[in-house]
């Protein structure tokens, strides 16, 4: 399971869409998002680049921490 730090999340919108954005990367799974600790988790099926990450995130509006 891999931890991501998620900046400028301040509603349940901003969890559906950081969570939305992780699940669009093929080879990331079983995807959640948690508001109180700011904080994405989830488990990679294969290797994933970082950057797409980083992308992803960043085109939903918000920074990886």
């Amino acid at each position: 399971m891999k931890t991501l730090k998620i900046k400028g999340m301040s509603c349940q919108h901003c969890v559906k869409s950081v969570k939305k954005a992780l699940e669009e990367i093929e080879g990331i799974s079983n995807v959640a998002v948690d508001l109180q600790t700011g904080e994405a988790t989830f488990e990679e099926t294969r290797p994933v680049d970082g950057s797409i990450i980083r992308e992803k995130i960043q085109k939903a509006g918000y920074e990886l921490g």
